[in-house]
């Protein structure tokens, strides 16, 4: 894909960040819990409790961590029923033109998601905004862990991208984790997995749209 200027660059999260993906998780995470037989989450409740990993998401929710093998039934459910239902997902309102923006601009942008590869880079081929990244990575290996060792891989497979001009712009508390732990910085966005109070405890800015999270990227990244 290139060497690129040591300009400002943004990771962009995917799931409840660029992909507003809200009723297929939550739908997938309730579909998942009624194997365990735990009642369904409202959105608002789920966004008040998620973390990651997501084990101790469950623990939160039944008082103690799923077994491997309860783990391994609920999370092959959870990917059943969200590839049933992300196709009547969307972008997020007004992605297309800030990632148009941004790259016209003459700076840089990737995508680092926790969901697989092997799903994650044809869905984003098929809304047709592929060609506005430099790299497109997603989850290989296990789920349930955070982002941060993926993030390493990712920025150094990154060609001229500097860390301390990279900005992660994400829906959730790890993907501020994973951006301390690189040396870049980052915004959060209260439109998907996290509530806003959820958010404002970990230290970075908070934002309730991505044309308010890429403005405080384009700031930091200054």
């Amino acid at each position: 894909m290139g060497k690129h200027g040591a300009g400002a660059h943004i990771v962009w999260d995917w799931n409840g960040t660029l992909f507003h993906d809200n009723e297929a998780i939550i739908g997938a995470t309730n579909a998942a819990f009624a194997e365990l037989g735990i009642e369904p989450l409202t959105m608002e409740r789920y966004r008040e409790l998620y973390c990651v990993p997501v084990p101790k998401f469950y623990e939160r929710l039944i008082g103690r961590l799923p077994t491997d093998e309860e783990w391994e039934v609920m999370d092959g459910i959870f990917h059943r029923y969200y590839a049933e239902h992300r196709v009547a997902c969307d972008l997020t309102e007004g992605v297309p033109a800030l990632l148009a923006d941004w790259r016209s601009a003459g700076r840089s942008q990737s995508i680092l998601s926790m969901y697989v590869h092997e799903e994650l880079v044809p869905l984003v081929r098929g809304f047709g905004i592929e060609s506005h990244f430099i790299r497109v990575d997603g989850r290989t290996g296990p789920s349930g862990g955070s982002k941060s060792e993926h993030m390493v891989r990712h920025l150094r497979r990154l060609v001229g991208v500097e860390p301390e001009r990279t900005v992660v712009i994400g829906d959730a508390a790890d993907d501020a984790v994973a951006a301390r732990y690189v040396g870049a910085r980052a915004v959060l966005y209260t439109g998907g997995s996290h509530s806003r109070a959820s958010l404002e405890g970990v230290g970075v800015p908070v934002v309730d749209t991505l044309e308010e999270a890429v403005a405080e990227a384009e700031r930091l990244a200054a």
